[in-house]
């Protein structure tokens, strides 16, 4: 593969308006998974990091709380303009960075970050309060303030899209904000805050870089941060949700999903196949929270089915991130691809399932330069086994048959995951019946697409807490009633 990488060799931090370096001038090396080459270099934050980032937050919180809601929108707008132009060269960082396909993936998520801050820009004047009559010589209504200095963390595999949906919202709503970027894809999340660090005021918003042990912790820990919010694995976030316990500090948290996709037989169609597809997110090499990695069909088609699904998937090209003609891309890095790996193994060696498509990763050629894992499918799993039970965040699909409806959905729900889940069939009142029966924050039916602006988008059980995507989602996330009560007869 050719090496096309254009990043500079050092990104540093924003830190109250300063692009600066770590405080003990440590450096984390980002390994682009295309061709495991180091691509750029960024500072390792630690506590002292964090602690200038919050005190910076602190200092611009009052000027921008009161700032006019519209006039904050205003900016987010212009954010907007000027980040659209480069959709283009920072979805190439994206693709260099964290191995997602450019033409399938990356563009795709910058273009959306665009529309993200319009969104938000547009809402921003909508925090509003309500009256209650509680006589004529009272006045009594509610208001809907900013928290004060928001701690945001962000995962690799989407970080452009999901540190946009944190920064977009908190300040729409009046917070500030101190981010912190996943080590293994940093690149492209300091460029959107170039692009922000244009218009907004010194220490509205702060981003930073560090591993989860040092700078993630100093974040979650940090007496004066008001409220936590995280996307990531469910491990992290019980660890979250326990520094914040100790603080009475509200949490916002979008977790990992072992998700269900029910197939019925009436459902045997080419179109539901590629849905399924989609729906897996292979071509974000099953990198996502909400990828249908449990695919259930019905015992009748099941044969037929799976053929049509490795026939979708058989027009799907593995490649170079860069390269227009890919599909798919490339793992994050070794420590995933070395995880992914050991669960095709583990089905391998299983006597109960069978292989319909991929296995072990490329072990010559170009694929073999990087973190390639090609999309696997295994058929005649059971849902107790531990690849039906555990997010493998990779490209593998488990076939699971099923006879009886009531069976299908209480496998669907034995999980302790409830983040989304796919409906397929022709009778609606079937869908509606499942969609209403299967515990998930969001389910999908006759579709596989990704989450929409407007939708409030979140998890079930330890899928997380908490909605984003929606105005009701910066609400509910990002401010705090007041009511004030004022006896006018005096």
């Amino acid at each position: 593969m050719a090496d096309t990488a254009t990043a500079p060799r050092e990104y540093p931090h924003l830190i109250d308006g300063q692009w600066v370096t770590a405080r003990d001038e440590r450096w984390i090396d980002v390994e682009s998974p295309r061709n495991r080459e180091t691509i750029a270099r960024v500072p390792r934050g630690g506590e002292k990091d964090v602690n200038d980032a919050v005190a910076a937050a602190w200092r611009a919180f009052p000027g921008w709380r009161d700032t006019a809601p519209r006039a904050r929108g205003r900016l987010l707008h212009q954010i907007a303009d000027t980040l659209e132009p480069e959709v283009e060269r920072i979805a190439r960082l994206i693709s260099e960075e964290n191995g997602n396909a450019l033409r399938t993936q990356s563009r795709g998520e910058v273009t959306f970050a665009v529309d993200v801050f319009r969104y938000f820009g547009s809402v921003a004047g909508e925090t509003k309060g309500e009256t209650i009559p509680l006589g004529a010589k009272v006045l009594d209504y509610s208001r809907r303030e900013p928290l004060g200095v928001v701690g945001a963390i962000v995962p690799w595999n989407a970080p452009v899209q999901l540190s946009v949906m944190k920064i977009a919202s908190a300040l729409a709503a009046g917070n500030t904000l101190v981010l912190k970027a996943a080590e293994d894809a940093p690149l492209a999340v300091l460029e959107i805050a170039r692009v922000c660090h244009e218009f907004l005021p010194r220490g509205v918003l702060n981003v930073l870089v560090g591993y989860g042990t040092e700078a993630g912790e100093a974040l979650i820990t940090h007496p004066e941060v008001r409220k936590l919010s995280f996307t990531g694995s469910t491990a992290v976030g019980k660890r979250i949700m326990n520094a914040a316990a100790e603080r009475i500090v509200p949490v916002s948290l979008e977790l990992g999903g072992k998700n269900p996709q029910i197939v019925y037989p009436d459902a045997n169609e080419d179109w539901v196949a590629s849905g399924t597809v989609t729906g897996m997110r292979f071509v974000r090499q099953g990198q996502s929270c909400t990828a249908g990695s449990r695919l259930f069909v019905h015992r009748s088609i099941v044969d037929s089915f799976v053929e049509k699904v490795v026939a979708n998937l058989g027009t799907l090209k593995v490649g170079d991130p860069l390269d227009e003609a890919s599909d798919i891309g490339a793992i994050v890095n070794k420590k995933q691809f070395d995880r992914v790996c050991g669960f095709i193994d583990e089905g391998l060696d299983h006597k109960g399932a069978t292989v319909a498509l991929g296995g072990k990763p490329p072990v010559q050629g170009p694929l073999s330069e990087g973190y390639f894992v090609e999309p696997t499918v295994f058929v005649g799993v059971d849902n107790e086994w531990r690849m039906a039970q555990e997010e493998i965040f990779g490209p593998v699909m488990c076939v699971i048959p099923w006879d009886d409806e009531d069976e299908v959905i209480r496998m669907a729900n034995d999980t302790h995951y409830g983040l989304s889940a796919f409906v397929w069939t022709h009778d609606i009142g079937r869908a509606l019946r499942a969609a209403h029966a299967i515990e998930a924050g969001w389910v999908q039916v006759n579709q596989g697409g990704g989450q929409v602006l407007g939708q409030s988008y979140g998890g079930y059980k330890q899928s997380g807490i908490g909605r984003e995507f929606s105005l009701e989602g910066m609400i509910e996330g990002f401010t705090q009633r007041k009511h004030v009560s004022v006896d006018i007869s005096r």
